[in-house]
């Protein structure tokens, strides 16, 4: 189980057009709750539009917010959701100013951390303010009633306990350990009161009182309303469960349109769920993982079979390169049979490769060779850590090449 953190310690934006239809779907079927949020975006977005072609705004009309002209102290704030009080920590840099667009990165703790997990570490603080981005830390759900048990993220598998389609999953055999994301004879009972009548097996693990990809997407439009933010500039990441549910966010329909680039940190999605960005066009994605990580091992280079947890527990995961090779097809680096290739991330502590070698579709400056590559997969000899002290800055490196 994710332990080891837990006691260790242009129009107005591109992407939400095109998604909008999908969007408008998906908060219907949530009842008057999502029409509510269908209005509020779309006024939101057709005023921003009409105050352009009448009068100057702070900053260009394509990626300024409709929270542009605010401010917002740093600190811990609350949002109703879904029925559900929602928790939430912003950090906003000092040199802050409310007529410039500033670009976000939303990050996702691990199973039982908090909004303090990121935004606590000062590694993290400090870097982001140098590079003048607003880093939104929301809290997981799991700690209060009903379940009394370790805050978490929900992504698919982890409530039902049940493989996806992919890499041998046979979601009709839920009992079994072919058709599960554990063996459940060798792991333990994690499921939540809140899942009860979800779980198909032993094998949940996280919360299911609310869906956090919804609450993800109106956070982030909720940011959006209070701070200048750069629309084109949103980013995700996030560190063991987090970063599991941060590969959730990328490959959903409704999610991935909000996101430029997302890096989850030593987590990966569960066996079977191999889905593509769900961005047409591909969505950037930097990997981190630890070669000595039992409880999320990412697999050997080139090894497309999945891993298993070998911490006590039994948890079946979708091992990088498999999901990387996967990434790369949508993101102009189709996998040919050849090895990743090396790439200089600029850092001693990982050993960095990419599919995206000799395609110049597949690179930041569209050229190859050129910038940064839209898939890196790398690898570190840590275990189940975060190692803030050089991750956290390859993952403002990576969102840097790809925001601009």
């Amino acid at each position: 189980m994710q332990q080891g953190l837990y006691t260790s310690v242009p129009a107005l934006r591109i992407a939400w057009a095109r998604s909008f239809p999908s969007l408008v779907a998906y908060e219907f079927s949530r009842g008057i709750e999502g029409v509510r949020m269908i209005m509020t975006r779309a006024l939101t977005r057709c005023c921003l539009l009409a105050t352009a072609m009448l009068v100057p705004i702070w900053v260009a009309a394509a990626t300024a917010s409709s929270g542009c002209g605010k401010t917002l102290a740093s600190g811990t704030y609350q949002l109703g959701d879904q029925g559900v009080t929602r928790t939430y920590r912003v950090f906003v840099p000092s040199h802050y100013k409310p007529g410039t667009a500033h670009p976000v990165v939303m990050v996702f703790h691990g199973w039982g951390g908090d909004e303090n997990e990121f935004l606590g570490d000062k590694k993290v603080t400090k870097l982001a303010d140098e590079r003048n981005y607003i880093v939104v830390a929301p809290r997981g759900l799991g700690s209060a009633g009903p379940d009394s048990n370790r805050n978490s993220w929900s992504f698919r598998g982890s409530t039902t306990g049940i493989a996806g389609p992919g890499e041998g999953g046979v979601p009709n055999t839920p009992r079994t350990t072919a058709g599960a994301i554990c063996d459940p004879a060798r792991t333990p009972d994690f499921t939540y009161p809140s899942c009860k009548t979800i779980a198909r097996n032993t094998c949940s693990w996280t919360q299911c009182q609310a869906d956090d990809v919804a609450f993800t997407i109106n956070l982030v439009a909720e940011i959006e309303t209070k701070l200048c933010v750069d629309t084109t500039r949103v980013f995700a990441s996030g560190g063991s469960n987090g970063g599991m549910f941060t590969w959730e966010l990328g490959q959903g329909a409704h999610s991935a349109p909000i996101f430029r680039a997302i890096a989850p940190i030593i987590g990966l999605p569960h066996r079977g769920y191999l889905d593509m960005p769900g961005r047409s066009g591909g969505l950037p994605v930097l990997v981190i993982t630890g070669m000595q990580d039992t409880t999320v091992p990412p697999g050997a280079w080139e090894d497309a079979n999945p891993t298993t947890t070998s911490d006590g527990d039994r948890y079946y995961y979708t091992g990088a390169s498999a999901i990387t090779r996967r990434w790369g097809s949508m993101n102009s680096c189709p996998y040919a049979s050849t090895p990743a290739v090396p790439f200089n991330a600029g850092t001693s502590h990982a050993d960095c490769r990419t599919y995206c070698a000799s395609n110049a579709t597949g690179w930041s400056r569209h050229s190859a060779g050129a910038g940064w590559p839209n898939v890196l997969d790398c690898r570190a000899s840590m275990g189940h850590t975060y190692d803030f002290g050089w991750s956290w800055k390859l993952v403002l490196d990576f969102f840097d090449a790809h925001g601009k």
